[in-house]
């Protein structure tokens, strides 16, 4: 095998890739980068365990390499929009009553967005009351709305999982090679938002279990495989992470307080613990540990 060049995701390129890569960006040229992306997926065999093709992963590696200056991509077909502001242009209507006290006898429903009008509702509560803003999930993901007495009472979102955290793959016994094949058997909580009007003790805790339940079910009907963990990451300047400790989730260490900024890592100075959640008693072995 010819020397390593450049790694990604556990996949080492070589002179010979690099050659390959930018006779099939020169082929096509003037079709564009996202054409250009289907073709590599194809070409290397890069596919969902759903089947469908990695193209996202596909044309970030493709970003990466002319950032470094390995290859040169035709220009965008449409204006770069990842920092357009988010806007809604409608408020959605939706009921807003103060709840108070105990979770008692209430019966919480807990129902994945398959809807435009849910959808738009999700990304208009998370962009106003989560402290993160809304979250841009690309790739395998799902978002949740829990009702409660007619009205939202949480927003949760479930996307891939981090690459980088050392503290999870020491837990898990994660190599390199292990974690590139079953990193998409790990969900990661992305968001998870209750609205200040719902002050419900012990609605946190709750909905989480309840939405665990369900995930690996939704995950399979929509992409085709399971999940085996899940895993979140808390900001203890902020929290302390009780709902997820109720909820029975293992702290497993903290970050390096570094976070991914367009296609590279910056160091931000802000490590947050580590929570992790088997869905299968045997979740080290399914992992490839």
């Amino acid at each position: 095998m010819d020397n390593m060049l450049f790694r990604y995701r556990g996949r080492e390129l070589g002179a010979d890739d690099l050659v390959f890569l930018r006779e099939l960006i020169s082929q096509h040229y003037h079709q564009g980068r996202s054409h250009i992306s289907r073709v590599l997926c194809e070409a290397w065999s890069w596919r969902q365990p759903n089947g469908k093709l990695k193209e996202f992963a596909a044309r970030d590696l493709l970003l990466r390499l002319e950032e470094h200056q390995l290859v040169q991509l035709p220009a965008r077909q449409k204006p770069k929009n990842n920092l357009k502001p988010v806007t809604f242009p409608q408020i959605p209507l939706f009921p807003r009553q103060v709840l108070e006290g105990c979770l008692s006898g209430q019966a919480l429903s807990i129902l994945p967005v398959t809807t435009r009008q849910e959808r738009y509702l999700w990304n208009y509560l998370v962009h106003r009351y989560h402290y993160l803003g809304l979250a841009k999930l690309v790739g395998e993901h799902i978002r949740y709305l829990v009702w409660l007495d007619g009205q939202v009472a949480a927003c949760l979102g479930w996307a891939s999982a981090a690459w980088k955290v050392q503290d999870r793959d020491r837990f898990i016994g994660w190599d390199e090679e292990a974690k590139r094949r079953h990193l998409h058997l790990v969900a990661n909580n992305v968001r998870f938002l209750i609205p200040p009007w719902i002050r419900l003790k012990n609605l946190a805790s709750k909905v989480l279990s309840l939405c665990l339940h369900r995930l690996c079910r939704d995950w399979q009907d929509l992409y085709g495989h399971p999940l085996y963990l899940a895993e979140t990451f808390v900001d203890t300047a902020r929290f302390s992470g009780t709902c997820y400790q109720a909820a029975n989730w293992l702290y497993v260490g903290q970050t390096k307080g570094s976070g991914k900024r367009g296609n590279g890592y910056h160091y931000h100075g802000q490590p947050k613990a580590i929570y992790l959640y088997p869905l299968h008693r045997r979740f080290r072995r399914l992992l490839g540990a």
